[in-house]
């Protein structure tokens, strides 16, 4: 019988651009067990594919949000689609894990996992510009996360 990291079929490249208390076997087990939920499973390709994870600061996020969004604002997450077996990159702000993991009133590690999930479901094509999209996004997020044993404040999602 294989494991879920056998059936995932997903590698994970984490570089920290800032200190951040996250180990990199933290962020490859958040991503591998959140391509365990089926929905997510089906998106991902026949073979090994993989993503790549940038721990970074404010002024990166908002740099890249700016450049490749328009958007001239700090945000938390981005997420860049890739080609072939690359399904693409995310980029995370440090920063605003902390500040919105207070704000919400759950650890910080919660909140990075949030983020995680949050940008391979971009890649692998959801969206949250509807109310139908939220809701759907929200609830593979809450499966996920239950993967990984992570907990949200109530309200988050």
């Amino acid at each position: 019988m294989g494991t879920v990291a056998d059936k995932a079929r997903l590698e994970v490249e984490v570089i920290n651009a800032v200190r951040a208390p996250v180990e990199p076997s933290f962020v490859r087990s958040v991503l591998v067990r959140a391509s365990s939920v089926p929905e997510v499973m089906a998106r991902l390709p026949e073979w090994t594919s993989s993503i790549a994870v940038r721990i970074t600061g404010d002024r990166e996020l908002r740099r890249l949000n700016t450049e490749y969004a328009g958007k001239d604002a700090v945000t938390d997450v981005l997420s860049f689609a890739g080609s072939g077996d690359h399904l693409g990159d995310l980029a995370i702000s440090w920063a605003m894990v902390v500040r919105q993991a207070a704000e919400f009133g759950h650890a910080p590690i919660d909140e990075f996992g949030l983020l995680c999930v949050h940008g391979m479901l971009h890649l692998l094509g959801w969206d949250h510009a509807t109310a139908p999209e939220r809701k759907e996004m929200a609830r593979l997020t809450r499966a996920a996360l239950k993967a990984s044993a992570l907990t949200l404040a109530p309200g988050r999602l």
